[in-house]
This record gives C-alpha cells, sequence and structure tokens, in this order.
C-alpha cells in the first residue's frame, strides 16, 4: 500500500535541516489538493446520489476507525451550524465508540461484527446515506459496516487514499484520492487526511447546496447560535434583500432569526406567507423569489 511505504527520497529525512523537512510535508499537501482535484468526477456523482436520499428524507452515516472517522465525525457536526441540518439526520460510528475520539482502543479497527452492528443498532436503511472514510481502504470495522449499509439498501460511498483497495469495492460510489507515499511512512493523518477532510467538505457543501441551503455565496441555513453568527445573519440580509440594518434586525425577529424567510418577509410577505412559499420551493430562497417576481 502506497500510504504505508517509505520512499527512498526521504532518507535520512529525521537528520534534514527544519526548513527542508517542512518543504516537503508542505509539498505533501499540495499533492493531496492535486488528488482531490482528480477525484472530483467521483465527487460530484457522490453528491448527487446523496442529496437524492435526503430529498427522500434520509440520514447522513459516517463510518470510520482512527483519524479516518475523526474528520468524518468532524464534518458532520459542522452541518448543524453552518447549515441548519438536523441533528437527528446525522449518524457518527467510530470504530471503539466515543471514547476512540480522544484515544486509541485497541484493536477496533479490527472489528468486522462490530461494524456490522454498529449499522444495523443505528437502523441503517434505504433512504439513507453511508459514507465511509479510510486512508488503507483496508479497515475491517470501516468495510463490514459499509457492506451492511449497502444490505439494507443504503448509498454506500467509500473513500480510501490507495487504488485496489476493499473499501472501494465494497462501494456503490468509490472516491479514489491517490496521495501516495507519506513523508513518514503510515501517518495518514498528513497529506492522506488532508484530502479526506477536504474531500467531505466538498462531499457535504455540495449537497447543502443543491439542497437550497445555500444562496448564492451565503449560508442562508445558519443557526445564530451567538453574536458573530447573527450579526453574519444580518449583514447577509442587508446584502440579499438591499434593507437597512434596523428593517434587517427586525425582519429577522419577526422569524426567530431565520434568514430564508426574513428575506421574503421583506420582499412584503408575512412570515407564515414567507414559510409557505418556501416550503412550495422545496426549501429554496431562489425558487421562493423566482415566484414572488
Amino acid at each position: 500500500m502506497s500510504t504505508e511505504s517509505v520512499g527512498a527520497r526521504y532518507h535520512g529525512l529525521d537528520a534534514w535541516p527544519s526548513r527542508d523537512i517542512l518543504v516537503v510535508v508542505v509539498e505533501g499537501q499540495m499533492a493531496a489538493s492535486a488528488a482531490v482535484r482528480a477525484a472530483s468526477s467521483q465527487i460530484e456523482a457522490a453528491a448527487e446520489a446523496v442529496t437524492k436520499r435526503m430529498r427522500a428524507g434520509g440520514r447522513l452515516v459516517y463510518v470510520g476507525a482512527g483519524t479516518s472517522g475523526r474528520l468524518a465525525l468532524l464534518d458532520g457536526v459542522e452541518l448543524m451550524p453552518t447549515f441548519d441540518w438536523p441533528d437527528d439526520r446525522v449518524v457518527y460510528l467510530i470504530a471503539g465508540g466515543e471514547k476512540a475520539l480522544t484515544r486509541a482502543v485497541e484493536g477496533a479497527e479490527d472489528d468486522r461484527e462490530a461494524g456490522k452492528r454498529d449499522i444495523q443498532n443505528a437502523k441503517v436503511d434505504a433512504k439513507d446515506a453511508v459514507i465511509a472514510v479510510a486512508a488503507s481502504g483496508t479497515t475491517p470495522y470501516t468495510i463490514s459496516a459499509l457492506e451492511t449499509g449497502r444490505a439494507a439498501g443504503a448509498l454506500g460511498i467509500g473513500i480510501a487514499n490507495n487504488p485496489s483497495a476493499p473499501l472501494l469495492a465494497a462501494a456503490e460510489l468509490p472516491i479514489l484520492l491517490d496521495t501516495g507515499m507519506e513523508a513518514i511512512g503510515g501517518s495518514t493523518r498528513m497529506k492522506a487526511g488532508t484530502a479526506q477532510k477536504a474531500t467531505l467538505n466538498l462531499l457535504s457543501s455540495l449537497v447543502m447546496t443543491r439542497l437550497g441551503r445555500v444562496y448564492d455565496g451565503y449560508m442562508v441555513d445558519l443557526r445564530a447560535t451567538n453574536i458573530k453568527l447573527k450579526k453574519r445573519s444580518e449583514r447577509m440580509l442587508m446584502d440579499i434583500a438591499g434593507a437597512g440594518e434596523a428593517d434587517a434586525r427586525d425582519a429577522l425577529a419577526r422569524c426567530s432569526g431565520r434568514v430564508k424567510p426574513a428575506v421574503l418577509v421583506l420582499k412584503g410577505l408575512s412570515p407564515e406567507a414567507a414559510d409557505k412559499a418556501l416550503l412550495d420551493a422545496g426549501g429554496s430562497l431562489r425558487g421562493a423569489l423566482q415566484k414572488l417576481a
């Protein structure tokens, strides 16, 4: 496996000057970006398929072990504050359970039965999308979880950093991030992890955009849970609707802080009518505005 190999180029690395070590690590990060770009068509196909499941009421089921599992969880937890994605529509499965988030759990990633059991306990079904991540692509827990999810009818996406990885073969929609050897052999938290994180960002962001949770470049479904986000909501409303600060603040107050209906309120609708217009447009602010035009 390329991710486990040690290249001749890195011979004597520990004795190099610090600047030279940093140069090859930075090069690795650039290579990670190139690997993601090369996989863009696979990421697009996966996002379109996930979007269909989410429109049918499905859940995002993130699966992984070690660094890959932690990166997957990190992507999922950002969906609520950024896009107001419901907490009950995200499932996190990591080998070894919650304690594995902060420390290694001996042998957890090798437990195929645990992968199967965790998917079954989560009651994964045909509406759901399982996103399984493993740098090596050989992790038994993750492969078993993906296989079990697919057997239940769920969409199965596999993200791995080695060509011909079993995880990719087990996936309905495989995403290969061919990052090659690490500067520190097997340390896949480095460029393999960077490529995984970027891919998860792209995948989930495209899904949320397709679901109408983005308008222009604005996160119009954000949940304003602090002062910074409340101010951001006001600025978005001022930019999108051309409103003054006081009017924007008033519209947000009338709409319980929600940007999309507040835009429509500033266009003359009542909060109730704004909610209905958004419902009729499938949650799309653009669609609702077009119907008003």
